[in-house]
């Protein structure tokens, strides 16, 4: 099995192979196989319409599994905020790896910030997330829904549709072009989706003999970030287009590594927002989140999201 070609599967964007290409590039000089990058088209990338109409989370997931599931792949490479929260059967995520700056970015017209934006100003963005976020800060910018790759929206911003756009930095800094950014939003401004910036290397549950091999490439302390992400987000029943933030970071604690995560639900139009922090060892990642989850819930986040429980 050593000589074994690996076959990975990925979505065709720019940033979905440029993803997928350094996590080949990473198997083929730390772990010696050869690898070959399979493009596997999603509901997602065949679609304009917003991710919210498609169905919402797994539209650019799904193809891939399937083609692992058919064997057609050994491994696919996916941007973790675009996975369900549930488990797929007969899958795994092998590895995840470290993960890029979680934060957003604002790229927009003359190089000019957030705060020095007039009022009135239009900020383009697909994310109900960022949309929320950004009306909460009540500059009297207008948000305005758009969809694309990053060359499209960077370029609605050229063209004058809007005055700027909010992307994510990781990104950017994948397709190398963070000089065209012109602000790094402040987490407490702009809280990220959850996992945003990390990248998930799945494959098939029962391919021990690949699962050994990727379990080089996860990072622990990105996983338990990324694991307590998303049990908040499992635990407010809320899907990857819902408007909740969270950022989790592990630092030195007094005994052992512990995690801190923020978390945050808004409402889509702005006009309330609940933010929370908890913390706990990184052994219990998943606990973290889910109590931090109970305690938005009780704050009256599912109303906020227009949840009925």
């Amino acid at each position: 099995m050593a000589d074994r070609l690996l076959r990975l599967g990925t979505r065709g964007s720019a940033l979905a192979v440029a993803q997928s290409g350094g996590v080949a590039a990473t198997v083929i000089a730390e772990l010696g196989r050869q690898v070959e990058m399979i493009t596997v088209q999603t509901q997602g990338d065949l679609s304009s319409a917003a991710i919210s109409q498609m169905g919402g989370t797994g539209v650019f997931v799904t193809a891939l599994r399937e083609a692992l599931l058919r064997k057609d792949v050994d491994l696919a490479v996916h941007s973790y905020k675009d996975l369900p929260t549930a488990p797929a059967e007969g899958l795994v995520i092998a590895a995840v790896p470290p993960r890029q700056d979680a934060r957003d970015v604002l790229v927009a017209r003359d190089g000019l910030t957030l705060g020095e934006l007039p009022a009135g100003a239009r900020i383009g963005t697909g994310s109900p997330r960022r949309t929320a976020q950004l009306l909460a800060l009540g500059l009297g910018h207008e948000v305005v829904p758009i969809r694309g790759n990053v060359d499209t929206r960077i370029g609605k911003v050229a063209s004058g549709e809007v005055d700027a756009v909010v992307l994510a930095r990781a990104g950017l800094a994948r397709l190398d072009r963070l000089d065209e950014v012109t602000e790094t939003l402040d987490p407490l401004q702009v809280l990220p989706a959850p996992a945003q910036g990390a990248l998930a290397i799945e494959c098939r549950a029962d391919d021990g003999e690949l699962l050994e091999l990727l379990r080089a490439l996860d990072h622990p302390d990105t996983r338990a970030a990324v694991n307590a992400e998303r049990a908040l987000l499992a635990a407010l029943e809320a899907g990857c287009t819902a408007p909740v933030g969270a950022l989790a970071e592990v630092a030195e604690g007094d005994d052992g590594d512990e995690i801190f995560l923020r978390g945050l639900v808004a409402a889509l139009d702005g006009t309330d927002v609940v933010r929370l922090s908890a913390t706990g060892p990184t052994s219990d990642a998943r606990g973290v989140g889910s109590r931090l989850a109970a305690e938005l819930l009780d704050l009256g986040a599912a109303d906020l999201m227009g949840v009925t429980r």
